[in-house]
């Protein structure tokens, strides 16, 4: 389409194509078609590491309208979204970084604790647990699964205060015992 300028968001986000889909590349599609009319989501993609854990986010767009307004625009909107610290948004030869909330991911050991733990408590179970530890300071956005690990990926507006909030939880549970807990953003 002529007139249009080539749009690249990438998200400092650890999220699979659905939970990327969800979160980010679908509401964006539909805003950006309403606010500049002509402009559309082209593809989207997750980078992931060898053994395919999520590591980071794109989506690309075609844009209708002054650059410097759409890059203004969209910036915006993905910081309503919860856009994660270490964004960038590129509009042609114009960039900004965006992004205000702070991440975490929580790694679970999958295969070295006890037998009796594993077979005795539920994942899940400590994942809504997890939730409800964390309230309103974080929200669990996405998770990954291999032979050997789980993980939770969670981003609120403090990384410190949703480690304060999960801490007792991840001393106490046997489920975490050997976890991991690492910034993402």
């Amino acid at each position: 389409m002529s007139g249009t300028t080539p749009l690249e968001v990438r998200l400092n986000a650890r999220l699979h194509a659905v939970q990327r889909g969800d979160r980010f590349e679908d509401p964006l599609a539909y805003w950006i078609e309403r606010r500049f009319p002509g402009s559309k989501v082209l593809a989207a993609g997750t980078l992931v590491s060898p053994l395919g854990e999520p590591l980071s986010c794109a989506v690309r767009a075609e844009a209708v309208g002054d650059p410097a307004e759409v890059l203004g625009a969209v910036v915006a909107f993905l910081e309503e979204l919860g856009t994660p610290k270490g964004s960038m948004v590129e509009v042609g030869d114009l960039e900004s970084e965006v992004g205000t909330k702070e991440g975490l991911a929580l790694y679970l050991d999958g295969n070295s604790l006890s037998p009796e733990v594993y077979a005795t408590l539920d994942v899940n179970e400590f994942l809504d647990e997890l939730v409800e530890e964390l309230g309103s300071t974080g929200v669990i956005q996405g998770f990954w699964e291999s032979q050997d690990t789980t993980a939770a990926y969670i981003y609120g507006a403090d990384a410190d205060v949703m480690t304060g909030a999960i801490d007792e939880l991840l001393t106490v549970h046997p489920l975490a015992r050997g976890h991991r807990l690492e910034r993402i953003a």
